[in-house]
């Protein structure tokens, strides 16, 4: 649908259920498939704990992090959530991307998907890895896009 709404981390969890069950071939999607939505998610901005680190980020990057944890490194998924207009959020980039190994390699630099939904800091969780999607303002709004792969 080009019209799903909801909070983005659990909006990425469903698509990370959907893409799953692909993957384990559990679903009308078979694989290789691309499974394609768009639409308006919000996140819910959480209260920040003393001595925290504010967050940054925006839907697209707090979709990616519900993905990421809810996928848990399952082999032969990669997503990639973006804002059209170039911008997710307040921040300078477009979004995120989702690899089979995302977990493996934040757990290397000591990151934790949980810590980062947590103060709703996809930026800190993904930067450091190379995965925010940049592009520059497209200067166009029409939609949320994600895109997830299925081999």
């Amino acid at each position: 649908s080009d019209e799903i709404e909801g909070e983005s981390r659990e909006v990425g969890k469903v698509h990370a259920a959907l893409a799953r069950s692909a993957a384990l071939g559990r679903s009308d999607f078979k694989k290789p498939c691309v499974i394609l939505s768009g639409g308006e998610t919000t996140v819910t901005v959480r209260p920040r704990v003393e001595g925290q680190t504010k967050g940054k980020g925006g839907r697209a990057g707090e979709f990616c992090l519900g993905m990421a944890q809810a996928l848990n490194g399952i082999a032969g998924v990669w997503a990639l959530a973006a804002d059209t207009d170039g911008i997710d959020g307040m921040e300078d980039n477009a979004g995120a991307l989702v690899t089979p190994d995302t977990l493996a390699r934040a757990a290397a630099k000591g990151l934790k998907v949980t810590d980062h939904l947590t103060r709703n800091d996809a930026n800190g969780y993904f930067q450091p890895l190379g995965d925010l999607v940049i592009t520059g303002p497209t200067h166009t709004n029409v939609n949320d896009f994600r895109a997830v792969l299925v081999l």
